[in-house]
């Protein structure tokens, strides 16, 4: 196997890192990739920092011995918070991609300059994130939300029924958004809300019912794309095949609900 041909590897505590995924198949085709769902453990949001360290490493020496990965994916905006630094001091080599919130691109967008930020309690507590709101004080005004249940309750939504995971993830979401303030484009109010978790871009129709149709949504999943190509083609294995790509999925957790 030539190191072009080697697949990307993509973990995420659970199913949020799909909507990664689905980003990342869209810009690169003809890659290969290799999906880790650690479902097992999810989530990592409202777990310590130490566990999430344990387990990025884990399924990274994993994904490296038993896949032969060119380069990784942490489709986990807690994992990147709590275990990059040690990924990247562990694999020098490999190309390593994370996520975070999108909070400059939000500020490019926003027009009232008040922007609404989404997450785990994990990834808006985490070090890594005040550093991130740090460096922008000032260019606009951030209402941080933590949303402790919701990661799981999408998760969940995989196994149970339909109407009642809808109904749970309604509630949440009624209630931290009428924590938030108002939504919209008048002065004050939120118009741009920043999803700090992969989760939760597969609940915008729901979170659009509490925050009005034309708040601009911002997730990760483009920027993560374009990071990962510029960074195969940095390192020469880029598959520059012209047939489409493999998928291989894995889980930690109960097969038929992944």
């Amino acid at each position: 196997m030539s190191a072009a041909t080697r697949p990307i590897g993509v973990f995420d505590s659970g199913i949020g890192g799909l909507s990664v995924l689905q980003a990342l198949q869209s810009a690169l085709p003809h890659e290969h990739f290799v999906y880790w769902a650690d479902s097992g453990h999810a989530p990592y949001g409202e777990k310590g920092d130490v566990f999430v360290r344990q387990r990025s490493l884990a399924i990274a020496q994993h994904l490296i011995d038993q896949h032969h990965i060119k380069a990784l994916v942490v489709a986990c905006n807690t994992a990147t918070a709590a275990a990059i630094h040690e990924l990247r001091t562990q694999y020098p080599q490999l190309p390593l991609i994370g996520v975070e919130p999108a909070l400059k691109p939000a500020i490019a967008l926003s027009r009232t300059q008040r922007i609404g930020v989404i997450g785990t309690r994990g990834t808006l507590g985490s070090d890594k994130f005040h550093r991130l709101l740090s460096s922008l004080e000032g260019q606009a005004e951030f209402i941080v939300q933590p949303c402790n249940g919701l990661a799981l309750a999408i998760e969940e939504s995989t196994h149970i029924a339909a109407s009642a995971s809808s109904e749970k993830i309604t509630a949440l979401l009624r209630g931290y958004t009428g924590q938030m303030g108002a939504f919209g484009h008048g002065p004050g109010q939120i118009d741009t809300l920043v999803l700090g978790c992969t989760h939760y871009p597969f609940i915008s129709d729901l979170l659009r019912v509490h925050t009005g149709p034309n708040v601009h949504y911002i997730d990760t999943g483009a920027p993560v794309a374009r990071q990962t190509r510029r960074l195969l083609n940095a390192a020469g294995t880029l598959n520059t095949s012209t047939e489409l790509g493999d998928l291989q999925l894995f889980t930690t957790g109960d097969l038929d609900s992944f």
